[in-house]
């Protein structure tokens, strides 16, 4: 299988001329930039915040800073990273409802304004640690359907968004709108329509009782390129846009279209990268299964977290041999029975394929280095190189 992309020969290129240590993550800045621009070109009224958790590299989040991009950040560890590279304060929100009081007086102490919120007591300790912030507050969606949904973990009901926003103009805060998520790797452009309703109703009654909340934050879901085939992005612009028309339009003046929020991960920097592995060796475990083990030197542990429960189906190059293919098993290097790749779908591989030939894991650039462990089993964390054909092609890592 290969991919012809000019991301994707760059890298090769890269990968030819230094040889990094392998595996390593290997990220084309100028993709990066192209899947930017095509957003802020889509939405161009909307507010753009990259989540950082996708792909935290320094070079990544400092390009999009100059950019332009604000940024939904998770932690006070992404507040500083951040910061460092470039951001304003100002264009930092803090999506993750589930914070400590300290790192929201962290946040504040920093600059940030913007808190996301779905309980009481978190809203509390926003309103004493973060005086005067704006506030939104995140709805729950039954599953969407998305191929890595968030089962219930966060948000409230739409009752309790209305308590919880007309509570905070009473604790000094400012309530500025409804979020929600579709969950991650969304291939429905329709998926959004029910949390676009939801917000509606929220802010229509919000309105109806003089409280008006001007924004409306989308989250992310804006897919990668992987096995599964995936609508174009204009057709998530189409859909979304008619969605917010059709619920918000007969509103009025006073509580009318809201600015709009997207939290984009995976589309900016998922298809911007090349995570290259090894493999370590071959089994032939006998006739009962036909296939052959593949053992990589990346795997759940370092760098594949997303193929467990093998949601995410990475596309998979072979550079170094091109015999005929065969099915296999791809499993990663560690000492643990999870530490599978994809079992239940077959992928096939070159039959020649043997200890130290390379494999090539397609637009692998979002959440593989920052899911990796610090280091299960004695393995390091998955190392990141960042290109740039404009300013140089040298080694250039962040780890």
């Amino acid at each position: 299988m290969t991919d012809e992309t000019g991301g994707h020969a760059r890298i090769r290129r890269f990968l030819d001329e230094h040889a990094p240590a392998s595996p390593c993550l290997v990220i084309d800045l100028e993709t990066v930039r192209d899947r930017y621009r095509a957003l802020a070109g889509s939405w161009p009224e909307a507010d753009l915040l990259y989540a950082v958790k996708a792909n935290p590299a320094p070079e990544v989040v400092g390009l999009l800073a100059r950019s332009g991009a604000g940024f939904d950040v998770a932690s006070p560890g992404e507040v500083a990273l951040c910061l460092a590279e470039g951001a304003r304060p100002e264009s930092l929100s803090y999506g993750n409802t589930i914070k400590k009081r300290a790192d929201i007086e962290y946040a504040h102490s920093m600059g940030v304004r913007t808190f996301t919120t779905d309980s009481l007591q978190d809203l509390e300790n926003i309103a004493a640690a973060a005086p005067g912030s704006s506030v939104f507050c995140r709805i729950l969606l039954e599953d969407t359907g998305a191929l890595t949904p968030f089962r219930g973990k966060f948000g409230c009901s739409p009752e309790t968004a209305v308590r919880l926003l007309q509570r905070a103009a009473e604790l000094g805060l400012r309530a500025g709108g409804v979020s929600f998520h579709v969950g991650s790797q969304q291939l429905d452009p329709r998926a959004w329509d029910a949390g676009i309703a939801e917000a509606a109703t929220v802010t229509a009654k919000l309105a109806a009782a003089g409280t008006v909340l001007d924004a409306l934050n989308i989250g992310g879901g804006l897919p990668g390129r992987y096995t599964q085939r995936t609508p174009p992005l204009r057709d998530y612009v189409a859909a979304i846009a008619e969605s917010i028309d059709r619920h918000f339009g007969p509103m009025g003046a006073d509580a009318g279209t809201p600015r709009l929020v997207l939290e984009p991960g995976r589309f900016i920097v998922g298809d911007a990268g090349l995570l290259q592995t090894e493999v370590v060796l071959v089994a032939d475990r006998g006739p009962a299964d036909g296939r052959r083990w593949v053992y990589l030197d990346v795997g759940r542990y370092n760098g594949l977290a997303e193929a467990e429960g093998e949601a995410i189906t990475y596309r998979i190059a072979s550079p170094d041999k091109d015999g005929p293919p065969g099915p296999v098993i791809l499993a990663g290097p560690t000492c643990d029975g999870d530490d599978i790749i994809y079992q239940r779908n077959v992928y096939h591989l070159p039959t020649d394929l043997g200890p130290g030939d390379r494999l090539h894991i397609l637009n692998a650039g979002a959440y593989t280095a920052s899911y990796s462990s610090v280091g299960f089993n004695g393995f390091p964390p998955l190392p990141t190189h960042c290109i740039d054909h404009r300013t140089d092609t040298g080694l250039r890592g962040s780890v």
